[in-house]
């Protein structure tokens, strides 16, 4: 049996709190301690989960094996690389970072130190996405909403990278073709960031996805239907539940079957994080690698560009408008 994998959190803010929560339960895993900018944070993290503080990346090079890069999104390639540098293993937080050169510069570091680069898409891991990708055969068209309520939470980025990011790269995963069109629409609500976007994404072959994300909703709803020949397949990522419904062969008029297909009980982050650590003690290139990071960031671009030009379109309308009255 293995050794446990020295691992620390970076960044103990509302995600690296929940990571630093998970690995301590976790056998195959020693958490050696926490960083964060924040002193007094980091401190109240530690003592909570009986961990020790490092108070710099040097400390977290000389203790651990491998660890959790959960600071904002803009920090995200320079404490990843520096880690990375120093030949540890690094499971970065989505969006893997603000920029696709940024990624770049990560891959990189992680390639030419030999280390482990693990993106944080933590939604690959949800048991009801694991039991759907047992099934999708030919997908053809995708309904996607994700809505959250409003929190004071990764306000310094658009939801597109925010939130709808998540399931830009399951969709990725799940068509595995290229992007030949991409319609969006976003605004602004309570920020000066995308608050709520709409995206149509048209693949190679004629496959559609619609994806709604909105953290300003009433309600929280995570859910995603796909449709294939004859078939139906609804995914709740919150409840963790994977329906079926199909049509009955030959049946006139036709006949649905539904069916609630088994999934495991696994937290997601969980799973992400023993995942992460069979990586580390592998060295096999893990599921969610950095180059299918670059990949869901880089959609996300262009799907934010997609905004922009229509928002850039409306104000053109409008003031050609108002200049025709």
């Amino acid at each position: 049996m293995s050794e446990p994998v020295r691992i620390a959190v970076v960044g103990v803010g509302d995600f690296g709190r929940q990571h630093v929560r998970v690995l301590r339960t976790l056998q195959e895993a020693e958490l050696v301690g926490v960083c964060d900018t924040h002193a007094g944070r980091a401190a109240t993290v530690a003592r909570e989960y009986q961990t020790t503080v490092l108070p710099n990346l040097d400390a977290v090079a000389e203790r651990a094996q491998a660890a959790c890069v959960c600071v904002p999104t803009v920090d995200h390639a320079r404490v990843g690389c520096t880690l990375l540098e120093r030949g540890v293993d690094v499971l970065v937080e989505k969006p893997m970072a603000a920029t696709l050169e940024q990624a770049d510069a990560l891959i990189a570091a992680a390639d030419r130190n030999g280390c482990i680069l693990q993106v944080g898409h933590v939604e690959r891991f949800n048991p009801a996405v694991v039991a759907a990708q047992k099934v999708v055969i030919a997908p053809l068209f995708f309904e996607v909403h994700r809505l959250g309520v409003f929190t004071p939470r990764s306000l310094d980025i658009d939801v597109v990278y925010d939130l709808m990011i998540h399931d830009l790269d399951i969709v990725l995963a799940l068509v595995n073709r290229p992007v030949e069109d991409i319609r969006a629409v976003g605004i602004p609500v309570v920020t000066d960031k995308v608050d709520i976007a709409h995206a149509r994404l048209e693949f190679a072959g004629g496959v559609v996805a619609n994806l709604t994300a909105s953290r300003v909703s009433t309600e929280k709803v995570r859910k995603l239907r796909l449709f294939q020949h004859h078939e139906y397949l609804s995914v709740d990522y919150g409840r963790r539940e994977l329906l079926r419904i199909r049509v009955a062969e030959g049946s006139h008029p036709p006949q649905f079957r539904f069916e609630k297909l088994p999934v495991s009980d696994e937290e997601p982050l969980r799973a992400q994080l023993r995942a992460f650590i069979s990586a580390v003690q592998t060295r096999c290139q893990p599921v969610v690698d950095g180059h299918a990071g670059r990949r869901a960031l880089a959609l996300a671009d262009q799907v934010m560009a997609a905004v922009q030009a229509h928002a850039r379109r409306t104000v053109l309308a409008s003031a050609n408008l108002g200049s025709v009255e």
